[in-house]
């Protein structure tokens, strides 16, 4: 399932296909929905947003389309005379000046008032966006401290959108590995240098995931990870996926386990069960 930075990445897409510019016909399969597609008719798009997995299409007259891909929703972007070929069934349709926006399999749509747009159930329960809202080191530090984080392993923690929204699977292994944190700890385990270096990595290795389209690993590494014959799907990352091949950093053979129902990749020279 993607994660919060190739969610932010969709977005950037769709805002760049409709933003800015006048719906001129707007189409929704379920009835609720249908209803209201008047109401987008002749409004200009102004902003597509994301809080974690879930996409945020704002219009100019206060209106918010909320959608959730889950497993198997897709967006996909294309001219009005040349709809995509698919078999999935679509679910949303933005037009604008010949472009169009269509949204296919998803089942987690609603339209609602900015000013309400908190009361989602959905929202409600996530911390603030890694990638849409303007989150410093400081404020995940001060999130991990809460009392309802402050004592949870980090490997259930950091999946919890609770704390922070955007955080997914892969990343969850790459920031404890540069963190050098075995899964078991928690932030009540570490130091206060280890706390802020925890907060700062979960910023910076996020925005990168998002800047450079899921990569996560170092430069050098990649290099060397390239020349030893792996694969995108291996180089990318600095642990994860790359079960029984050697740590970047020491050497050690990268190992996988389960945590929360979710593969997890950790080098157990780098990140000891303290």
């Amino acid at each position: 399932m993607p994660e919060g930075p190739e969610i932010r990445r969709a977005a950037d897409r769709i805002e760049r296909q409709v933003g800015c510019r006048v719906i001129d016909d707007a189409w929704f399969a379920f009835p609720e929905l249908a209803a209201q597609a008047d109401s987008l008719v002749g409004v200009e798009v102004t902003a597509v947003d994301t809080r974690g997995k879930a996409m945020l299409i704002r219009f100019a007259n206060q209106k918010v389309l909320y959608s959730h891909n889950q497993l198997y929703g897709v967006w996909k972007l294309h001219r009005v005379d040349q709809p995509p070929v698919t078999n999935r069934a679509l679910r949303v349709r933005l037009e604008t000046e010949g472009r169009v926006a269509s949204l296919y399999s998803a089942s987690d749509i609603s339209l609602w008032e900015s000013s309400e747009l908190e009361k989602h159930p959905f929202l409600a329960r996530l911390g603030p966006d890694l990638l849409s809202q303007q989150v410093t080191p400081e404020k995940v530090l001060a999130r991990l401290t809460m009392r309802q984080f402050y004592r949870r392993s980090l490997g259930a923690l950091l999946l919890d959108q609770g704390l922070v929204a955007g955080l997914g699977n892969y990343l969850r292994s790459e920031v404890l590995f540069f963190a050098q944190l075995h899964p078991k700890q928690r932030p009540a385990d570490l130091s206060d240098v280890q706390q802020m270096q925890l907060a700062a990595l979960i910023v910076e290795i996020t925005r990168q995931a998002y800047r450079l389209a899921g990569v996560t690993n170092a430069p050098a590494w990649i290099e060397q990870a390239i020349a030893a014959g792996e694969s995108r799907r291996q180089w990318r990352f600095a642990v994860f996926d790359r079960a029984g091949l050697s740590c970047h950093r020491c050497g050690d053979i990268i190992e996988r386990t389960m945590v929360g129902s979710r593969r997890l990749y950790w080098c157990p020279a780098c990140q000891p069960d303290v």
